[in-house]
């Protein structure tokens, strides 16, 4: 096979694009840096030279996915009317997410909970940064620990329900009616009125 002329610095960004595709055919038991290798069309010791092992690669991806679920739920804050109309916005755009890369979204969250390198957890810190500011100004009385609680509750949830849909237990338009749902609760629960900013709960509609 003839090698491909990569210009400095592309053909890690081409890896890292063939990684995601393999991810959502084959899961993450399919990646191998010399299947790579190939695919993109370079010997297979090109690689290393950007990822020194098969976990720097699944922690490269796993960074990658924090980084663009975290652009995609600012997209959807931006595009917002008020608090309910943000995070039912956010919530959609998470969910979605989940379910179209549901293997990289394990993996994301599983490099997480195995302690993965540095790089992981600053752009697990920088998605949850996202959704704390979606929750609005931090009021004066909040307990660090509800706020918490909320930003875990709304992701536990919106992965529960990526998690029914990606395993065909309920339809995808399902899913959607079940995130106005959940959404409509949480907003309205008393964590959320210990946590969110005054003035932002139930102001306007979705």
């Amino acid at each position: 096979m003839t090698e491909r002329p990569f210009h400095h610095g592309n053909l890690r960004a081409a890896l890292l694009d063939e990684a995601v595709t393999v991810l959502r055919s084959s899961g993450v038991d399919g990646l191998s840096l010399r299947d790579l290798a190939r695919r993109v069309g370079v010997s297979h010791g090109a690689p290393r030279s950007h990822f020194v092992d098969r976990q720097a690669l699944l922690d490269a991806l796993a960074v990658q996915g924090f980084d663009r679920l975290r652009q995609r739920a600012r997209e959807a804050f931006a595009a917002g009317r008020d608090l309910p109309d943000r995070f039912h916005r956010v919530a959609q755009a998470y969910v979605d997410f989940a379910i179209d890369d549901a293997a990289l979204m394990e993996l994301m969250f599983q490099a997480k909970a195995d302690g993965g390198g540095e790089a992981v957890q600053e752009a697990a810190v920088a998605l949850f940064t996202e959704l704390d500011q979606a929750m609005g100004p931090r009021r004066a009385d909040t307990d660090d620990g509800d706020r918490d609680a909320f930003k875990l509750l709304f992701a536990a949830t919106m992965q529960g329900i990526a998690a029914l849909v990606a395993s065909h237990r309920i339809p995808r338009p399902e899913g959607d009616r079940l995130i106005d749902v959940a959404m409509t609760m949480m907003l309205g629960s008393e964590l959320a009125a210990r946590t969110i900013g005054e003035g932002e709960v139930g102001a306007g509609s979705s």
